[in-house]
Formats: C-alpha cells, structure tokens, sequence
C-alpha cells in the first residue's frame, strides 16, 4: 500500500552583503576575537543592510530554492514562513513574500517558534502535505535579529547574524518504508516554563515597543544538549535507525560547543556533522536551511543521504526532523 510522503526537492539561501567580524565587534563592545571563537566558534556573522527586512531575504532565499526544485512560484499552493523577526506585527512576512511572488492562490502564514521554527515549518508542511490539504509548501526560515539585538550586551551581541533559507516540499507517493525518500518522522517539543531564560523583552500587547533580546547563557547551554538529545532518540525510536546510520547531522547553529556536545552525546562521527556557525553565527529560524543549502551546493548532501534536523530555541522550543534526501 503506498503512502504519500513529504520530499525536499530544491533548497536556497540568502545572506545579506554586510559581513561583521569578531573584530569589528571588539571596537563596538568590550570583547576579542579570541573570547567569541573560544566561548562560541563564531568567527563572522552577516547583517542587514538599511532598509532591507526579513521578507527581502526570505524572498531571494525562496527564489534560489524555486530555481533549485525546477519549478515556478505559481506551482507553490502553501507558504510556511518561520521567523522571530517580522517584517510587520501583522500581516504575517510570509503573505508579504506570496505577493512579490505573483502568488495570488492558497494561502501563507508565519510559525513562530524562534531557532526551532524552521523544523516546527517543515513538520506543518508535512502535515498538511500527508492530509491532502497541500501538494507543494515553500518552506522559509528567515531572520533580522540584529534589529532586535542590544549591540552594547557582549554576552548576546556576539551570537546572532541574519540570514534566510528556504526548500521546496513535494507531495510524492512512496512505499511507506524507512527507504523512502522525504520525511520519516517529525518529533517537536516545547516547555513555557523556561521562557526567562531566553527571550525579548518587548512586545506589541506587554510594552508596545520591538524590545531587545535577553539571555542567560549558561541555563540555555544546561538544557539544550538534553533537550537535544531527547527529540533525536524519539526518530530513532519511531525509524529503527541509530546515529550510525546517519549520512549527516544538520543542527541548529546556536554555538558550536552545544553542537559538538550534542553529537558526542548521541554518538555521531565528528565528520558528520554539518557546522556553519563560524560564518553565519545564530541565525535562528534561518540557521539550519542556510547549513542544509551549504552542505547540498559544496556536494557534500547527496540524493537518498539520511538526514538528521534539530534545533532548539526559546519558549524552550525543540524538535527534530528526519529525512532522507
């Protein structure tokens, strides 16, 4: 009996021209080069130019995974946009991207689950994709946080980049086996007590101002590699598959100690492990499509590799996505 499975067929990403460095940073606040690399493996990050928001780069991002997966906007029935940072309080950035699209059908909508936000994306557009509701999603994760950041905090400062990336998902009929290509499990996860520990502290209802990103850095390090780990055991648990079967790891590129910890955790090879936060640094939503775009264009993810997707963010938000290519 076959079954209908979500498939990535083309991905894109998008990074805004402006490069900042450690060392730019080091004459803007009381940090080095070699306090950043050492605490988080973040060497550059990218930011947005003036007058350029989340639905610019979400828009080339999409137009880049369009071109990737050989189709045309107007093929997309279903836009699932994951950002912290919208353009707009309302409408969601992801009707603004329809739009410039010359999409005048379906419907599009925000997920806001901030770092987690692009697995909490593609598991909606799995969903809807297995219950008939959608035939092909264009699922973007884009991000401006420098606009929500405190740039005279050095303890967050430091982490974040903008960025945007996007695939296109595919309705296809497969056998329903762990051999199929597309998504073979999707385990998301959150916990509203740890909202302290990570968040904004502005809000259009709570202060009526954009506010700025607030962190305590060594409460979401304790709890991210567990929350990690726990998502990543639940596909193995729900596939039969273990680390070992992995081709590639595809994490959330928060800092690079979480990254590496986790995966020594769970036991998977360090040359596994796809890790692009020394050239992007955190860039929430947009971190794991801007990593999964690199490793596909440099060869590295080819056609029926298996694919482990994990992020973490506040809330807490967590899930995991499994897949194969």
């Amino acid at each position: 009996m076959s079954v209908i499975r979500s498939t990535v067929t083309g991905c894109g990403s998008y990074l805004p021209e402006k490069v900042l460095t450690n060392n730019d940073l080091a004459k803007m606040v009381d940090t080095s080069d070699e306090w950043i690399v050492q605490r988080t493996g973040i060497q550059q990050r990218h930011v947005a130019a003036e007058g350029e928001v989340t639905s610019d780069l979400a828009l080339e991002a999409a137009k880049r995974a369009l071109s990737a997966a050989g189709r045309d906007a107007q093929d997309i029935d279903t836009i699932i946009l994951a950002t912290a940072t919208p353009d707009n309080t309302f409408p969601a950035t992801a009707v603004t991207v329809q739009a410039r699209l010359g999409i005048h059908h379906g419907a599009a909508f925000d997920v806001h689950a901030v770092c987690s936000g692009f697995v909490y994306a593609l598991t909606t557009a799995d969903a809807y994709i297995r219950a008939g509701l959608s035939r092909r999603c264009l699922v973007i994760g884009a991000e401006t946080f420098s606009r929500i950041l405190d740039w005279t905090d050095r303890t967050t400062c430091v982490l974040f980049g903008d960025g945007a990336g996007a695939v296109v998902v595919e309705a296809a009929e497969a056998d329903g086996s762990n051999a199929d290509r597309g998504i073979l499990t999707s385990h998301l996860r959150s916990d509203g007590r740890h909202k302290e520990k990570l968040f904004v502290d502005g809000g259009p209802s709570a202060t009526q101002t954009v506010g700025h990103l607030r962190m305590e850095g060594r409460e979401v390090f304790k709890h991210a590699v567990g929350m990690i780990t726990d998502v990543i055991e639940d596909a193995y648990n729900a596939t039969g598959y273990t680390s070992e079967d992995l081709d590639w790891f595809i994490p959330h590129q928060a800092n690079k100690r979480i990254i590496d910890a986790s995966a020594k955790k769970l036991g998977i090879a360090p040359e596994k492990v796809v890790t692009t936060v020394q050239l992007h640094g955190n860039t929430s939503a947009a971190s794991i499509p801007l990593a999964l775009d690199t490793a596909v264009k440099d060869g590295r993810v080819k056609k029926n590799d298996l694919l482990m997707l994990e992020a973490m963010g506040g809330g807490f938000t967590w899930g995991s996505v499994l897949l194969r290519w």
